[in-house]
Parts: C-alpha cells; structure tokens; sequence
C-alpha cells in the first residue's frame, strides 16, 4: 500500500489556522514552532484554504509573508509547502534550469518519476508561472542525448497500462544492442523504448533483458554509458520498478554523498509528503540500516530539523 505522510487534517479550521500564522508571523519574534505546527500537519489543499483564509483576513500575501519573515533552508520548506504540486514541480524545474548553473539532477529526479498526467500539469504551471515552454528551456539549457531524453520525458506520452509480450523480447534485444554498440542511433532507440513504453511492458522487457544478456538492465546501462545520460537511464528503470526505492536511494546520496545537499532533501520530502513518503521512509530503513528521521536528525539542525523531521513524519524509536 503506497502512502505520505502528511494526510487532511480532521476537524480543519482554515481561519483559525489563518489567526494563528497571523499571530505568529506579525509578532516582534517569528514564532517558528507555530508555523511547523500548522504548515506540516495539514495537506497541500488545506494548506491553500488557509492561505485564502489568511489574505481575507490580513490582506497580505501568506507566502510573501513567510517569505519576508524567514530565511535559509527553512524558508524553503515553508514556502515549498505553499504550491500546489505541479506548481512546485515547475518552481524546481525552473531554478534547475535557470540557476547559475543547471541542476542535471533535479530534472533527473523529477522527470524521470512523474506519470503522463502530471507532467502536463506541471508544463501548465511552467508557462502560467514563468510564461515560458518548459521543453524549449529544456532544449536551450541541456544537450546532447541528455537533453533529447528529457525532451521525451517531458512529452508525457508514455503508453498506459498497455503490454505486449510478443515484443517484450524484441524491445529488449534493441536495449542490449544499444548497449553493445553505443552510437547514436542506438542512443536514440534505447531512450525511445525507457520514455514510451508502458511501465507494465518494460517490467516485462527487464526480464527479457536479463534472459538475454545475463545482466541486469542497470548494470549494463552502468557499464556502456556515463554522465547525466547514464544517471538519466537509471533513474527511469528504477522509477519503473519502485519510485519509493529509487527516492531512498536519492535521499540517502543526496545525504551522505554530497554532506547533505540541502535542495534534494527538501524537494523529495515536499513532493513525495502526500504520495508515497512513508514507503520512501522503510525502503530507506531496509536498504540502509539507518532510518531517514535518524540522518536527518544527524545532519540538520534548529527549525530546519523540525520541520523536515515533521514532514518526515518518524518517531522517536525511529531514531
């Protein structure tokens, strides 16, 4: 059973909510332990009544408000908990591609996990938010087979719920000379059968692949290809077989691997909090020994801490 952590709160009052933030946000201190409490313990929607509640009652915007009040990592969580889902996914995806440098994986981890629907949401969010096209900014800022990947991805058109086993078989002889000779046509066909294909048939074209070759498509895709395309790859054959195992994997590299990279840590809590954190959260546990409450406990400090632990949603015998 696929489940977040973070679910409607009961007996919602959005204008109570709205008074409190109000108190807390005006005061001559910032009482951030307020804001954690309420922003972390009610889903993305209810969290979006109170923000109309709050402009009803102050006339000011609440994100501008956070925004002016807070600052650091922890301003991000709180403002990253404001958008609605599409329109977080198109705020990261900008920054990603309009930052000082472009974030390869970001693009990775969010293109490579959203479905057909949420991906044209979030192409929506980009061009009201930004008034530009997200595929030509992805096409203007990436290169090479990187970019033509993302630019599939970024179609949302990959089959739904439909399999073939007879050309499960042939898919996979495609992938595995793709893997053998590595130019650029063979690029272009490898990339094609990962962003098109249903998930149902290239679950079956994974195991053709290993009958084949007697390898796992991963680790052939990790010994005949390098760089953001390889990482690129990957990461859609494991969002095929298990996002929560893949978002643990990126949580725990984006942890230990990088001494914390705050941006990934924040954007897949935040995103994954209604969907699938809590099996994000065991995968986590089971593939590493650690729990994520503990590493995040490990590493963050102060209201940072609180509200990632918050939204993360562990105990104290998680630790």
């Amino acid at each position: 059973q696929i489940q977040g952590t973070i679910f409607p709160a009961p007996n919602f009052n959005p204008i109570m909510d709205a008074q409190l933030l109000g108190g807390a946000l005006q005061g001559i201190s910032c009482e951030k332990d307020v804001l954690i409490d309420i922003l972390t313990q009610r889903c993305n929607s209810q969290r979006l009544m109170i923000a109309e509640a709050y402009r009803d009652m102050y006339g000011r915007d609440l994100v501008t408000d956070l925004k002016e009040n807070l600052s650091h990592h922890f301003k991000e969580v709180m403002v990253g908990l404001m958008y609605p889902p599409a329109s977080y996914d198109a705020h990261e995806l900008w920054h990603a591609l309009k930052g000082a440098d472009t974030e390869e994986n970001c693009l990775i981890d969010i293109l490579a996990s959203r479905s057909n629907m949420e991906i044209f949401q979030m192409k929506e969010a980009y061009l009201m938010q930004y008034n530009n096209d997200l595929q030509q900014d992805i096409d203007s800022e990436t290169s090479g087979h990187f970019r033509d990947t993302l630019m599939n991805l970024a179609q949302g058109t990959r089959m739904e719920g439909y399999a073939d086993p007879s050309t499960a078989a042939q898919d996979a002889m495609i992938l595995w000379e793709a893997c053998q000779q590595k130019t650029g046509e063979h690029k272009t066909m490898l990339q094609m059968i990962l962003c098109n294909k249903s998930d149902q048939q290239l679950w079956m074209v994974f195991q053709e692949f290993q009958s084949i070759s007697g390898q796992d498509i991963v680790d052939a895709i990790n010994e005949c290809y390098d760089g953001y395309f390889q990482e690129l790859l990957v990461a859609i054959v494991l969002c095929i077989r298990d996002k929560p195992s893949y978002f643990a994997y990126r949580l725990y590299n984006a942890i230990h691997d990088f001494g914390f990279h705050n941006k990934t840590v924040i954007r897949i809590l935040i995103a994954r909090s209604e969907i699938d954190l809590m099996n994000i959260r065991q995968q986590y546990k089971e593939r590493y020994g650690k729990s994520l409450f503990h590493d995040i406990k490990h590493f963050a400090s102060g209201h940072y801490e609180s509200a990632l632990l918050a939204i993360c949603a562990g105990d104290a015998e998680d630790y």
